[in-house]
């Protein structure tokens, strides 16, 4: 149960450190959560669970993949804030996103490659 319990404590304050740095700073609250701080401490997470060399590589594997349709999302959020109050901008670059996702998967799929 302390292993979850460090797990999320870590993550909580990662989010909360960049989040009270980006008030200050939107450049390098930027910086920081485009590190892949997450991705990694999830590997790290993975690895003290499993001892998969496998599993990282898998996992580094689809995160590289779903990355390019995330980027959707960054580029769509402040085009969309221009016409529409944040909530709607969110939700509307949000469905542009998942729509990204599942054509990423459509062509990956069709193209034989495994993540």
């Amino acid at each position: 149960m302390s292993h979850y319990l460090v797990k999320t404590l870590v993550s909580l304050l990662i989010i909360v450190a960049v989040s009270e740095v980006s008030k200050r700073s939107t450049l390098i609250g930027g910086i920081i959560i485009s590190l892949p701080i997450l991705s990694m401490l999830a590997m790290i997470w993975l690895w003290i669970d499993t001892k998969s060399k496998a599993k990282v590589s898998a996992f580094s594997t689809s995160v590289f993949w779903l990355v390019l349709p995330s980027l959707v999302l960054f580029i769509s959020i402040p085009l969309f804030l221009k016409k529409l109050p944040f909530g709607y901008a969110l939700l509307c670059s949000s469905g542009l996103t998942i729509l990204a996702y599942y054509l990423l998967v459509l062509l990956l799929s069709s193209l034989h490659i495994k993540f």
